[in-house]
């Protein structure tokens, strides 16, 4: 591949990547750690790591050589397994795509209610928060959305990074005394699976972002840095938010900086800045993770982004194992905006992601008060089925001739672990979303002895 190594297209496609994948999934990271401890969650993490970087690189290849109608994730499953193949990957896709969006809306509720006590509750500011969205919606394609990407990039840097300069600052730790470690077990390392496979959901948004490059075959490089990038970013988050904290940081790093539970007051100027600045991330990433969802919903009920015939030399792409030489070059670089000239069509397209976005609002209000199981549980099961297992089971299905041995290892071992933790994680979440059961435990990771007080308390554990 001629060229620079990362161009300015390539880099503005990575920040809507990074937008995307490195958002509130890295409020769970520190909390991976003070389930899982320092070595199981770090293995925990390099490992859905280079699952997550394969995996993404699978659709951006599958992408290359299918046929011109395929476009979406939807298609990829349909080209490679038939109807079967399209229904199975549709599902976790629109799942995540709308599940992912409404957690975002949780989020900002409760973001609004700490920056804005005493004004209104927690659902008057979720409705506020779709009508606020609801224009950058109405954007649309995600290439007109890449300096908002890269404003939502940042946004989440800097959320993250005066959140754990507040955790930090804060703690005192007393002499001789270290942060409490985690009571390991099968659930809590296991657990950490759900919040990781949100955290990477990196494939919903892959097709979208390729159909709009101008030179899709630099996409497997683009995905593989920015992936990258994240997963240290990750890691960066995960040791920092844990170290002085272990087991009692909570599941979300921006609630560890409000009240007073860790045994300090921070300082409300700062508090304000983290939520401010996660909020503009979501505002920005709620468009272009709901994007895939608005597109599909556009193409059944308007008709738009149909797919194209396939002629008889693409058709025989789909008989064969191995896709014909030259195939990688048939997809040309598509103008998002042609599906909306025609009169009406944009009206009646801004109509439909109104619906979408106001459902979102409804079920974010029926859900509000289970944000964590419920990240838990998205990530588990359709972020890990249409984001992970079935991409790579599509590669490997297309390219198998000529997918050398290791790497048929890696994927097959990759596709039954994370098949059997996301059954696993999904059963358990899903009992504690649908049936919660309350429990007065402050810091349910920690061995009994440091489940109620903060380990820095002198006089209540006389040091």
């Amino acid at each position: 591949m001629a060229g620079p190594f990362m161009t300015i297209e390539d880099i503005k496609t990575g920040f809507s990547l990074f937008c995307v994948v490195c958002g509130i999934g890295t409020l769970s990271m520190p909390g991976n750690y003070a389930r899982a401890g320092y070595a199981w969650a770090t293995i925990a993490t390099i490992f859905m790591a280079s699952i997550n970087v394969y995996a993404s690189v699978c659709i951006s290849k599958l992408m290359l050589v299918a046929p011109k109608n395929v476009k979406t994730l939807g298609d990829i499953g349909g080209w490679v397994f038939g109807l079967p193949g399209r229904i199975s990957i549709v599902i976790g896709h629109m799942l995540v795509c709308t599940m992912a969006p409404i957690m975002f809306l949780v989020l900002g509720g409760t973001i609004l209610t700490v920056l804005f006590p005493d004004s209104y509750d927690d659902t008057t500011w979720i409705i506020l928060m779709g009508l606020s969205l609801l224009p950058i919606c109405l954007v649309p394609t995600l290439k007109e959305s890449a300096g908002q990407a890269a404003a939502g990039a940042i946004g989440i840097i800097l959320a993250d990074a005066i959140a754990i300069y507040l955790l930090i600052a804060n703690v005192d730790v007393p002499e001789n005394v270290s942060p409490p470690s985690p009571e390991l077990s099968l659930s809590g390392v296991t657990m950490v699976f759900g919040s990781l496979s949100l955290a990477y959901a990196a494939g919903i948004i892959i097709p979208s972002l390729q159909r709009e490059h101008s030179e899709p075959a630099r996409m497997p490089r683009v995905i593989t840095v920015t992936l990258t990038i994240v997963s240290l970013f990750f890691l960066l988050v995960s040791i920092l938010g844990d170290y002085k904290v272990g087991c009692q940081i909570p599941g979300n790093l921006l609630f560890a900086i409000t009240g007073t539970k860790l045994g300090f007051n921070a300082s409300r100027g700062g508090v304000i800045l983290a939520f401010l600045f996660m909020h503009l991330h979501i505002v920005i990433a709620f468009a272009l993770v709901l994007f895939p969802a608005m597109f599909l919903c556009e193409r059944i009920f308007l008709g738009l982004h149909k797919q194209e015939p396939v002629d008889e030399k693409d058709a025989e792409m789909i008989d064969l194992e191995t896709p014909k030489e030259g195939a990688a070059h048939q997809h040309e670089h598509e103008d998002g905006m042609a599906a909306y000239a025609a009169p009406g069509s944009y009206l009646k397209a801004a109509f439909v992601r109104t619906i979408v976005v106001a459902l979102c609002v409804v079920i974010a209000i029926a859900f509000k008060d289970k944000f964590g199981d419920l990240l838990d549980f998205v990530g588990a099961s359709a972020t890990s089925t249409s984001c992970m297992i079935l991409p790579m089971v599509f590669y490997l299905k297309t390219f198998w001739p000529s997918v050398k041995m290791p790497e048929k290892v890696f994927a097959i071992v990759s596709i039954i672990v994370t098949s059997i933790l996301a059954v696993y994680v999904s059963i358990k979440t899903g009992i504690n979303l649908f049936s919660p059961s309350d429990s007065a435990v402050i810091f349910p990771y920690c061995p009994a002895q440091f489940q109620q007080v903060v380990y820095t308390n002198q006089t209540h554990y006389k040091f």
